[in-house]
């Protein structure tokens, strides 16, 4: 594996180029590392190489949405046929019909479906489209996840599991997440018993089945299923958010994976395949309800676009055609660098969680298991800061904070696994010379 060229100054002249145009450097803020982020002249495949010559096997790959690797030539191909025909066209195609079909066929709970172009959209509509069709106004979110930067989830927990969320951003009125609950993940008791208290008044529970954006933290065992049950009971819209595990988990995503059929799925990341879409749906009696033929509006320009429409269609295509073959693979390879990791914390005497799902693993630098956001939060940064720094000198790249996940890809060769293991041990030792963090 070539390591990457350690002398970075293009990267750094870029990133001070950027911070006079763009607030903090980046477009996103889990783009921003210190000392500055590296910046990428293209990718292909694992591999994503830098403005300054190196080359890094990536296992961020655009925060999941990669499955198939960078650039995926069927993909490519499929999108250059459209582009003659048409960028925009802003009236129906056949296509849209036929990408909304597939969806349905493979994603238990849609019945009907609204396309939109990215996660945020999608998750709010769907909040939106669940306080229509129920007539109540309160929600449920949990700790830790994270559902797009719209107003009524970014929240966090007050004191208290039922408390009502406080935004975790200026510009957010307070009264804007009134109507927000924040619960503990994997915590029955706590859902329990604030639907058995406020159940009449709770529009959605709306849940990462597996949450990946507070490292990766797997549900326990029945956690969803009494999920389920519960809101069941009491005519509350349960939402799957599988913007992240959607299509990676499984070609029916949490949902297969579980054997469990929420009310409503937000689909987005793999579905794209490098393009921005994202899709929300569900029951058809709960779908209907949105305009023209219902009172609950929502719109876009740019919603099932044929470019981006052309590229998921292709990932559908694929996915069917060779799921027996993509999703064992996976997850043979996530177990090897799950095994890898656990044996090379414990060589190098770190305390560490490691947990793996079909193609997503990542390390926690704590001794206690981590099964929600506050048990996450025992997690010693500094040791992860330099666990990820020397892989970046090793050539591997991974998200650079603690509280996001690791992903595989198809494209992802024996090679690139042996040479990361390589890395981990390199990286694990680093992590073993740091002092626990204050």
């Amino acid at each position: 594996m070539a390591k990457p060229n350690l002398s970075t100054n293009k990267s750094k002249e870029l990133f001070e180029r950027a911070k006079k145009v763009i607030p903090g450097g980046v477009n996103s803020p889990v783009r921003a590392f210190e000392p500055y982020p590296f910046f990428v002249n293209h990718a292909k495949g694992s591999k994503l190489y830098g403005v300054d010559g190196e080359t890094y096997t990536d296992y961020c790959m655009a925060y999941g949405a990669l499955l198939m690797g960078h650039a995926n030539s069927d993909v490519r191909r499929a999108v250059e046929e459209q582009l003659p025909k048409g960028t925009l066209y802003g009236v129906p195609t056949e296509l849209e019909i036929k990408f909304a079909e597939q969806i349905s066929k493979v994603s238990p709970c849609v019945e009907m479906l609204r396309v939109v172009n990215s996660g945020t959209e999608a998750t709010m509509h769907a909040l939106r489209v669940a306080r229509g069709f129920t007539g109540r106004k309160k929600i449920i979110k949990f700790e830790g996840g994270f559902h797009g930067a719209h107003d009524s989830v970014l929240v966090k927990a007050g004191s208290g599991a039922t408390t009502f969320g406080t935004p975790t951003s200026l510009g957010i009125p307070g009264e804007t997440t009134q109507n927000t609950i924040v619960l503990p993940y994997n915590s029955p008791e706590a859902l329990e018993e604030t639907v058995k208290r406020e159940g009449n008044e709770i529009a959605a529970v709306i849940v990462e089945p597996v949450m990946g954006n507070a490292g990766l933290i797997l549900p326990k065992n029945e956690y969803l299923s009494y999920l389920r049950k519960l809101t069941k009971e009491y005519g509350i819209v349960l939402i799957f958010d599988e913007i992240i595990t959607g299509f990676r988990l499984a070609l029916g995503g949490a949902q297969e994976h579980y054997n469990i059929k929420p009310d409503m799925a937000t689909l987005g990341k793999v579905l794209g395949g490098g393009f921005p879409i994202a899709a929300f749906g569900g029951r058809k009696e709960i779908m209907q309800n949105i305009s023209p033929s219902g009172k609950v509006y929502q719109a876009g320009t740019f919603s099932g676009n044929p470019v981006s429409a052309t590229a998921a269609y292709a990932v559908l295509q694929i996915l069917r055609q060779k799921k027996k073959e993509i999703y064992p693979k996976l997850e043979k390879n996530s177990q090897e660098l799950k095994k890898a990791l656990v044996d090379l914390a414990s060589n190098h005497h770190v305390d560490a969680q490691v947990y793996n799902i079909a193609s997503m693993f990542q390390i926690f630098f704590t001794s206690q298991p981590v099964y929600d956001y506050t048990s996450a939060k025992l997690s010693d940064i500094k040791k992860f800061q330099a666990y990820f720094h020397e892989l970046l000198k090793q050539g591997v790249f991974i998200p650079p904070a603690q509280f996001e996940t690791c992903f595989l890809s198809t494209a992802h060769t024996e090679d690139d696994l042996k040479n990361t293991i390589s890395a981990f041990d390199k990286a694990l030792h680093a992590a073993s010379t740091v002092n626990r963090s204050a």
